[in-house]
C-alpha cells in the first residue's frame, strides 16, 4: 500500500487508512506461515513502530492542546506503551516460536483497540477543531516523522521529547539491522 499522503489528503485520513493497513497485516500474519509470514511480520512491526512515532510527535501534542485533549492523549500513550513492549517481546521471539500466536492475538486486540480510541475520539475532535490546512500539513509532517522513525519497537520511548532526543539515534541502529538482517535472508 501507498503510504505517502497526497497534498489533499489530511492527518485522520492518512492515519485511518494505515489502520486498514495494520489490520490487513495481522490477518496475513495469522493466517500464513514460514517466509510469508515471517515478511508479513517484519512489515507489520515496521509499519507499527513508525505510525507510533509520527502520532506521538504529530498527533497527541496537537490533541493534547485541545480543550478535554490532555486526557485523551495520555490515555493514547499508555496505550501505545502497553503495545510496544508486547509487540518488542514478539519482535525478539520471532513467528514459528512457542507462544507467539498467543501474544500476536493479544496484541492484535490491544492495537485494534488503541485504533478505534483514536477513531472515535481524537480523529473526530481533530477535524472539529483543526482547520484542513493544519490537518494536511500535519500528514506531511507525519510522513516526515516515519521517514526518520525506528521500525522496530522501543518501549519508554513515547512522547514528542523522547521521540525527538532518542528516536533518530535508534532509528539508525534500527536501519542497519534491518539492512543486515535482510542481506542474510536473501
Amino acid at each position: 500500500m501507498d503510504r505517502t499522503p497526497d497534498n489533499h489528503e489530511d492527518i485522520v485520513d492518512y492515519l485511518q487508512r494505515q489502520h486498514t493497513e495494520i489490520r490487513a497485516l495481522f490477518a496475513e500474519v495469522a493466517k500464513t506461515t514460514g517466509e510469508h509470514r515471517r515478511d508479513r511480520f517484519r512489515e507489520l512491526v515496521r509499519l507499527l513502530a513508525v505510525h507510533e512515532t509520527a502520532e506521538e510527535l504529530v498527533v497527541h501534542p496537537a490533541v493534547r492542546d485541545l480543550t478535554g485533549g490532555k486526557k485523551l492523549a495520555e490515555a493514547r500513550l499508555g496505550e501505545e506503551h502497553r503495545a510496544k513492549e508486547l509487540l518488542s517481546t514478539l519482535d525478539k521471539l520471532g513467528p514459528g516460536r512457542d507462544g507467539f500466536d498467543t501474544l500476536l492475538e493479544q496484541l492484535r486486540e490491544d492495537v485494534l483497540a488503541h485504533a478505534e480510541h483514536e477513531e472515535r475520539d481524537e480523529f473526530p475532535l481533530l477535524r472539529k477543531k483543526l482547520s484542513a490546512e493544519r490537518r494536511r500539513a500535519m500528514a506531511s509532517t507525519a510522513k516526515t516523522a516515519e521517514s526518520i522513525a525506528p521500525t522496530h519497537p522501543h518501549p519508554g520511548v513515547e512522547g514528542s521529547t523522547a521521540n525527538l532526543l532518542l528516536g533518530p539515534p535508534v532509528a539508525i541502529v534500527d536501519r542497519a539491522r534491518d539492512a543486515i538482517r535482510s542481506a542474510l535472508n536473501r
